[in-house]
């Protein structure tokens, strides 16, 4: 094992303040590796909602004194004994959930666990150490900068469209906003040769949107009744896919957009927790819902091949330096961005 000496560092843990918990730096040293353990150099890290409902201990869970964050990308600089897959200097990025390797989800693939949890450590610290089975190598083409922006929006949608979803050219998808998932999402759909409508209040980010591909856009303010809008672009039909965003103020006219046969994937929470949709229409439909929770590492695998054949490269709306970090959170609870914060420890 080559483990540097003497190494100390700094990372971010969560402390409370009040109702919420705030963000406290603190200076720490490299402990021993187990055998089937890395050590890595974090370059960046990127922001999910998550994240910031975290922050705001939406939960009241026990996360105190836990390293925030579950999405980086850095470079392996030590490596446990038995540890043969992952050279010193491999490019990897962290996976959501360390334990979800393949197949199905499972109840202990909880939430709870995933990394930035109140049972599993962050990354939002200069190094990390990560189960070897539960890091992937980034796409050659990507920066790390880049790369830290996958693995929770980029595999969320990807799960949603490629995995539940079997999206196919030539369908329609439909999604709400302009964050991480929903840009993600465009980009890849658009690669698969689907037709992509964007919804969201802001004429400038929808045009940043049509840049990216989308063939259609609705503002939602102007058009508040954007479910018949949909259909109106459709000819009636509806959208194959879509992805929900929004939560219980979108998710009835969600059940109202979706074609014959389509796909509703539930996955934002933007404006609240407790949907109480009609769902005779989504009977009707002969349409189905998914719940959708991130992905496995062999998801992110199947993304990362997708990504570098298509040569996608991640949105990135701005960058903040690892002393920045509460500037991070303070900009993804503005709502002003478009497409993915990330903190870039190399600034």
């Amino acid at each position: 094992m080559n483990l540097p000496e003497q190494i100390h560092f700094q990372r971010y843990q969560l402390q409370p303040l009040g109702e919420v918990m705030a963000l406290e730096q603190v200076l720490t040293r490299i402990g021993a590796l187990a055998a089937d353990e890395v050590l890595i150099k974090v370059a960046a890290a990127s922001l999910n909602y998550r994240d910031l409902i975290i922050l705001r201990n939406v939960g009241k869970g026990s996360v105190a004194g836990q390293i925030p964050l579950s999405d980086a990308a850095g470079t392996v600089v030590a490596a446990g004994e038995s540890v043969s897959e992952w050279p010193i200097g491999a490019r990897v990025a962290t996976g959501f959930f360390s334990t979800w390797q393949t197949g199905k989800y499972q109840p202990q693939h909880h939430l709870a666990g995933a990394l930035g949890s109140a049972q599993t450590a962050g990354v939002l610290a200069q190094y990390i150490v990560a189960k070897a089975n539960a890091i992937v190598e980034v796409p050659a083409h990507l920066s790390l900068q880049q790369a830290a922006t996958l693995p929770c929006a980029a595999v969320t949608a990807w799960q949603a469209l490629f995995d539940r979803g079997q999206l196919a050219e030539g369908e329609t998808v439909l999604i709400q906003g302009t964050g991480g998932v929903a840009l993600f999402a465009l980009q890849l759909a658009v690669a698969q040769g689907a037709r992509v409508i964007i919804t969201s209040s802001s004429d400038e980010k929808l045009a940043k949107a049509r840049a990216l591909g989308a063939w259609q856009t609705i503002n939602y303010r102007k058009q508040p009744d954007w479910d018949q809008a949909v259909l109106e672009l459709t000819a009636g039909t509806g959208a194959d896919q879509i992805l929900e965003l929004g939560g219980p103020d979108t998710f009835s006219r969600s059940i109202s957009a979706v074609a014959g046969g389509g796909h509703i994937h539930q996955i934002g929470v933007l404006s609240g927790f407790a949907p109480s949709p009609n769902l005779l229409p989504l009977q009707l439909q002969n349409a189905t819902i998914h719940g959708t929770l991130v992905g496995s590492l062999a998801h992110f695998k199947a993304l990362n091949h997708f990504i570098s054949q298509h040569k996608i490269e991640p949105v990135i709306d701005c960058s903040f330096s690892f002393n920045q970090a509460q500037a991070a959170f303070d900009y993804l609870a503005s709502a002003q961005h478009f497409g993915k914060i990330i903190i870039n420890f190399e600034l």
